[in-house]
């Protein structure tokens, strides 16, 4: 059974950092990912890292955000930078099997608020 658990989220003033980890279990995934949804909008992609730890961003993150994965812990992680008001959103952990099938955290709220 897989499982995807996320952890990091929280109330942070603008300009600040956190650090948001997504543990996998049940699959060995190839790429895993971050997604976030905000109130009234639709899921977007926020960056995502292959298995040999190739990236790629949304446009939006780039130069303040990076992804990271140590595969022996089947972990995925994303340190946000310089956050803004406008990243506030349910961040969600995105990881796809050797079948391509897609799995899913619960989700972790990211609020960036003065």
């Amino acid at each position: 059974q897989v499982h995807l658990v996320e952890s990091g989220g929280g109330l942070v003033q603008p300009g600040g950092s956190l650090r948001l980890s997504c543990v996998a279990s049940g699959r060995i995934f190839s790429n895993m990912g971050w997604y976030r949804q905000a109130p009234e909008k639709q899921r977007e992609l926020v960056a995502t890292i292959t298995r040999g730890s190739s990236t790629n961003y949304a446009d939006s993150v780039k130069g303040r955000f990076t992804i990271s994965r140590d595969n022996a812990k089947n972990t995925v992680y994303l340190q946000m930078n310089s956050l803004k008001p406008e990243d506030t959103a349910v961040y969600y952990c995105n990881a796809v099997d050797a079948l391509l099938i897609n799995y899913w955290g619960q989700g972790t709220q990211v609020t960036v608020s003065s």
